[in-house]
């Protein structure tokens, strides 16, 4: 019994640390924006910039546009 419990520390402390060595990701930058129309409709946008541990450096864009219901 001791033996498995020491199998399944051994395996967590190794998995744990390989996630302390790759690192996450750092974000660099966020901007979020949003406007209303006349109409009611919302249209939100949000730019992120993040920097991987190696350097590489991504963009993502998001835009939503939401529209209210029609009215009976």
């Amino acid at each position: 019994m001791k033996k498995h419990i020491l199998v399944i520390f051994v395996a967590a402390f190794a998995l744990a640390l390989t996630f302390m060595l790759v690192g996450c990701d750092r974000k660099v930058s966020e901007t979020k924006s949003s406007r209303v129309s006349r109409d009611g409709t919302v249209t939100s946008k949000e730019k992120t910039v993040t920097q991987a541990a190696d350097g590489t450096v991504t963009k993502t864009e998001e835009s939503k546009k939401i529209t209210p219901p029609d009215k009976p």
